[in-house]
C-alpha cells in the first residue's frame, strides 16, 4: 500500500504518516514549509519506507499511489490570514490537482475538511446534513470557503469521474508537534502559561469549543479511509464541549502558572458554540474519543515545556 499525505510536515501530517507506517505502508510526503517543519519529520527521514518530496500542491504533479490524504492547508487564523489568496488556492487548485491525481491512478482519496464549513452555527451540535452559516466576505473566509469548495469538488468528481472519496470534518485538535506561534487556543494558552505571561481570552471566555487529541483524530481518519462503501462527510471531533474560561483555567492549574487572565475583543465572525455530533462517526466507523481532555493537555504541555527550553 503506498499512501500520498500531504501537509506531511504540518502537525496532523506528520501524526498521520506515524500512525500510516506503524501500519507497515509505505509513504510519500509532501509539503512547501509554509507552515510544516522539518522538525515533525525529522525521525522519518532515515525510514526506508517514507520519502519526502518538497512541493506545492497548487502545481501539479505526478506521482503513483493507492491512497491520497490531503491534509495540505494552513489551519489556524494566524497562518491562513497570513495570506489569504494563497489559503484559497491551496484548498482549490491543491484540492483540484489531487483529485486529477486519483482519478489518474484511481486512487482512493481523503480530504481533510473542517468544522469551519459550519461557520457561526444555528445548529448545535453540529450534524453533517447541516448547511453552515459562513461569511463568504470576512476574515475567515479564505479558509472556510476554501475548505467548502474543496467538498463540492470532491463530491462532483465522485459524481462525474467516479472517482473514491472521503470527506472528514475536522474540528478542534491539539497535541504534540503544533506550532508555538500557531494562534490556537489551547497552544496560546499553553505557552502563555509556560512564560507567565498573561493569558489572553477573547470576549468573556463564554463561547465554547470542543477538543480532540491529536492520536484520537488520526484514528478517525484512518478507519475512513479503510472503510469501504462510504464517502462522508463525517464529524470527527470531541463530542464533549468546553468553555475558552475554562479551558484557560484547567491550563493554569496543569501548569501552575502564575499567569493572569487578561480580556480581549472577540474577533469577527468567530463561533459562539461549537460541538460536533459524532453520531454516523460511532455507526459507521465505530469511532470514539478514547483520550481525556487533561491527558491530552498534559501531553502537550509536556511537549511545549520541550519546546521552549530548546
Amino acid at each position: 500500500m503506498i499512501d500520498l499525505v500531504t501537509g506531511a510536515a504540518g502537525f496532523l501530517g506528520s501524526h498521520l504518516c506515524d500512525a500510516l507506517l506503524a501500519r507497515g505502508h509505505d509513504v510519500i510526503g509532501l509539503d512547501n514549509f509554509f507552515t510544516g517543519r522539518k522538525g515533525n519529520i525529522r525521525h522519518l527521514l532515515a525510514n526506508g519506507h517514507f520519502e519526502l518530496i518538497r512541493h506545492d500542491v497548487i502545481n501539479p504533479i505526478l506521482l503513483e499511489a493507492d491512497r491520497i490524504y490531503n491534509f495540505a492547508c494552513p489551519a489556524s487564523p494566524v497562518h491562513y490570514q497570513l495570506n489569504p489568496v494563497k489559503t484559497i488556492k491551496t484548498s482549490v487548485l491543491g484540492t483540484i490537482n489531487m483529485l486529477g491525481l486519483a482519478k489518474r491512478v484511481k486512487a482512493r482519496i481523503l480530504q481533510a475538511s473542517t468544522s469551519e464549513v459550519y461557520g457561526d452555527p444555528e445548529q448545535h451540535p453540529q450534524q453533517e446534513s447541516y448547511w453552515g452559516r459562513v461569511n463568504p466576505i470576512g476574515p475567515r473566509s479564505c479558509y472556510d470557503e476554501g475548505k467548502r469548495v474543496a467538498e463540492s469538488l470532491l463530491v462532483n468528481y465522485h459524481v462525474q469521474n467516479g472517482v473514491d472519496i472521503r470527506i472528514a470534518r475536522i474540528f478542534n485538535t491539539y497535541g504534540p508537534r503544533m506550532a508555538l506561534d500557531d494562534g490556537r487556543v489551547v497552544s496560546n494558552f499553553i505557552v502563555q502559561a509556560l512564560r507567565h505571561q498573561p493569558i489572553t481570552i477573547f470576549g468573556r471566555g463564554e463561547q465554547t469549543r470542543s477538543f480532540c487529541y491529536v492520536s484520537d483524530m488520526i484514528e478517525g481518519a484512518v478507519r475512513m479511509m479503510e472503510q469501504e462503501g462510504i464517502s462522508g462527510p463525517f464529524n470527527l471531533g470531541n463530542p464533549e464541549e468546553i468553555t475558552v474560561l475554562e479551558l484557560a483555567e484547567l491550563t493554569l492549574r496543569l501548569t501552575a502558572s502564575r499567569s493572569k487572565l487578561v480580556f480581549r475583543e472577540l474577533p469577527v465572525d468567530d463561533p459562539v458554540r461549537r460541538r460536533p455530533d459524532i453520531t454516523l462517526a460511532r455507526e459507521k466507523l465505530g469511532w470514539e474519543i478514547k483520550v481525556p481532555l487533561q491527558d491530552g493537555l498534559r501531553e502537550t504541555i509536556a511537549y511545549f515545556k520541550n519546546q521552549l527550553q530548546a
